[in-house]
């Protein structure tokens, strides 16, 4: 008997579409695309309101109000969203592909993904101390 998150994203309900998160918080890191080639690169720069230490947001309700640009992931959205990173539960699952091992879904542990180091946890800065002109000078490859 395979396990409910293993189903179709469309036939998760929301309980269990949010507990898909594995919680890194790499989403909530901001992004920068090159305008020749498209590729986007990842930044240690988070968005003002995630709690680094917990990696959630403060303000998750409100979070698209306060927040334009913050994406909210759907069933629908989730598989052509290609800034996702590659770990992602939601990008995984969206191609059909399983969770990785370190999932707290599969280890019951919520702490197993910065266990792993997939989380951001102690290595991301916010946005409020950086200048928008100097984000390149913060790209990162350990998402990729």
């Amino acid at each position: 008997m395979s396990e409910w998150w293993e189903q179709p994203l469309e036939a998760l309900n929301t309980e269990q579409w949010e507990a898909l998160c594995d919680g890194c918080a790499r989403c909530c890191l901001h992004k920068l695309e090159d305008q020749d080639t498209g590729d986007i690169f990842f930044t240690r720069i988070r968005c003002r309101y995630l709690n680094e230490n917990r990696c959630s947001c403060t303000r998750y309700s409100e979070r698209t109000r306060l927040v334009p640009e913050c994406i909210e992931l759907t069933p629908t959205n989730s598989a052509a969203l290609e800034w996702l990173p590659p770990t992602c539960a939601y990008r995984l699952r969206a191609r059909g592909e399983p969770l990785p091992e370190w999932h707290p879904l599969r280890t019951g542990d919520p702490q197993s993904v910065h266990a792993a180091g997939i989380s951001i946890r102690g290595r991301a800065i916010s946005e409020e101390h950086v200048h928008p002109q100097g984000y390149d000078e913060h790209i990162i490859h350990w998402v990729e």
